[in-house]
């Protein structure tokens, strides 16, 4: 997103955060209805250009919502709907990626408030590195022909009662209705939201045994240092990494493998 979009999503934050840091509001409820919110607008588009059309009003938009909405989901749904579409947008494309990213938001934040942010997102990272690692399974997920049921009920056998509730409504909803996304693109996004719940980065670390905890205590301070932020850390096993660590934080690898510092080092010497 750009320009006026960029803008009125992060006015949408705020005002997500306000609302669920009432403690009348289910977060979880709550992204369940922007969800549904986000699959009708993708599914009308006129609805969707109408309510983003810059010579309407923002107020005559937000009545629209409300005639539209207001008997299907909870009035803080509609509020929230409201606010958006009185905003202006870049693309009306742009107004869809918002709630659906708020969607998403709320479910993080539902997590949070019950004390398992951090497994959802340790669940949300070991889902993406099966994924990576089985073709059949990816193709089962990404199917076009499998419907939204069949993809629901797959998923269900995978992660039902083996990860948090959130973690399974995530993936579902990322499945069920990707818009045009990869699904490893979807899993690092989510996994993006749920590090800045905690105002963090992640890092993805893959070492060629696992880590003990004064190591990954040491290396997380290390990252802290180095990026000026708290950092979450994404661990992964992998026996080709000799001798060493290799760490990625956004498009940023720091390799420190053994394997690494040698080629380096016969690069050297061959220039």
């Amino acid at each position: 997103m750009n320009g006026a979009s960029r803008e009125a999503l992060a006015a949408a934050r705020e005002r997500l955060d306000a609302l669920t840091d009432s403690t009348s509001v289910d977060a979880g409820s709550l992204a369940d209805e922007l969800a549904s919110v986000t699959a009708l607008l993708h599914r009308e588009v006129g609805l969707r250009r109408v309510l983003t059309d810059p010579a309407q009003t923002g107020e005559a938009k937000a009545q629209l919502v409300q005639r539209l909405l207001g008997t299907q989901v909870s009035g803080t749904a509609a509020d929230l709907v409201s606010g958006l579409v009185r905003s202006r947008w870049s693309q009306s494309r742009d107004l869809v990626d918002a709630l659906e990213e708020l969607a998403d938001t709320a479910d993080l934040t539902a997590a949070e408030k019950n004390g398992t942010l951090d497994d959802v997102e340790d669940e949300l990272f070991r889902f993406g590195r099966i994924v990576s690692s089985s073709t059949e399974l990816r193709a089962a997920l990404t199917d076009r022909k499998a419907t939204a049921p069949a993809k629901a009920a797959l998923l269900r056998s995978l992660l039902g009662g083996r990860a948090k509730p959130v973690t399974e409504r995530l993936v579902t909803r990322l499945v069920t209705a990707a818009r045009g996304r990869s699904l490893e693109t979807g899993l690092e996004s989510l996994s993006k939201l749920a590090a800045e719940r905690r105002n963090r980065m992640v890092a993805v670390v893959t070492s060629a045994v696992p880590l003990s905890d004064p190591q990954k205590q040491r290396l997380g301070a290390a990252l802290a240092k180095l990026y000026g932020r708290p950092m979450h850390l994404n661990l992964d096993v992998d026996p080709g990494v000799v001798g060493g660590i290799q760490v990625q934080v956004g498009d940023e690898v720091i390799n420190g493998s053994i394997a690494d510092r040698l080629a380096e080092a016969g690069r050297r010497l061959a220039g």
